[in-house]
């Protein structure tokens, strides 16, 4: 049985597990979990994850959830180049420092800036309010100022001259409230040379692939309305905005 790959592009941590895979040439089965649609709390998906989130990596019976651990699992497995994951330890550490780091930085207020900028008004019909958005934005623009100033500083990727899965993670995260427009490279030279070099070395074409449908975060309103989730999440986020 080949690796199954349970994932949705919309979402991040499923896209640095697809990039990952296809650069290496890891053999993968794309299954798509629509979480638009809510199949992930269908009953087959159930049986796979009762985390009910995705990524989620099936690897004949042994199965893995959590992007940074399939990844890892994926490094090692298929015995990726060395500079993705690096054994010296001290470069392993910094890898495994930003990725532990990056969950309540990068990707929490990315996160949070992608909602309220796209998902929050297609869904209650009503902007957020300034304040709660302005204040989205600091929390976020404070996370990229500690990414340069701590995890990039003048090097030309996170952990020196080569790409890891450090440098995937965090562009990954970085495009996703860029999807919403909002541009977070203008009047960041050094963040904006970094992902240059990132996409660079992914590849333009397989990194495009990737973030199409989030490029096209406009489309939204129409699928959410088309399978029925508009309703299920409106009541939830009217408690929250209004």
């Amino acid at each position: 049985m080949p690796l199954e790959l349970f994932l949705d592009l919309h979402s991040q941590p499923c896209r640095s597990v697809f990039m990952f895979a296809k650069k290496n040439n890891i053999p993968f089965e794309f299954k798509e979990i629509n979480l638009t649609a809510g199949q992930q709390y269908g009953e087959e998906f159930g049986k796979i994850s009762i985390l009910r989130k995705v990524p989620v990596m099936r690897d004949g019976d042994f199965v893995l959830t959590e992007s940074i651990a399939i990844l890892k699992y994926l490094a090692e497995k298929f015995r990726t180049p060395d500079h993705w994951y690096p054994a010296e330890l001290q470069k392993r550490a910094r890898v495994n420092e930003y990725l532990a780091w990056q969950h309540t930085a990068i990707r929490a207020h990315g996160s949070k800036v992608f909602w309220f900028r796209s998902m929050v008004p297609i869904i209650i019909g009503t902007e957020v309010p300034k304040e709660k958005m302005d204040s989205a934005m600091e929390d976020l623009n404070t996370s990229l100022k500690l990414f340069e100033e701590k995890f990039l500083q003048d090097r030309a990727f996170i952990v020196g001259d080569q790409i890891s899965l450090a440098d995937l993670v965090a562009l990954v995260e970085i495009i996703q409230p860029v999807g919403t427009g909002v541009d977070l490279f203008k009047d960041r030279p050094r963040l904006s040379a970094w992902s240059d070099r990132v996409k660079k070395e992914m590849g333009v074409a397989l990194f495009d692939e990737a973030h199409a449908v989030i490029m096209n975060v406009q489309n939204l309103p129409q699928v959410f309305q088309d399978n029925g989730m508009l309703e299920f999440l409106k009541p939830k986020l009217q408690k929250m905005f209004n």
